[in-house]
């Protein structure tokens, strides 16, 4: 148990490694961001992350940098 829910070993998780994401847009499983920057914009409204346009300037300076 880990905070109250049940843990189980079904295996190893796979994901994808971010070096030279910036080369394969679109971005989401269905293409739907044509951009880093839309893809940062995306998270920040789904998730409700609040970001400032400097966070979200930072975090795409980021993944160019990968």
């Amino acid at each position: 148990m880990v905070n109250g829910m049940m843990m189980a070993h079904d295996g190893m998780i796979k994901t994808f490694p971010l070096r030279g994401i910036k080369d394969s847009p679109p971005y989401l499983r269905d293409g739907r961001c044509f951009t880093l920057e839309d893809f940062v914009e995306y998270f920040n409204l789904v998730q409700e992350l609040h970001l400032t346009a400097l966070e979200k300037a930072n975090l795409v300076a980021f993944t160019h940098a990968l």
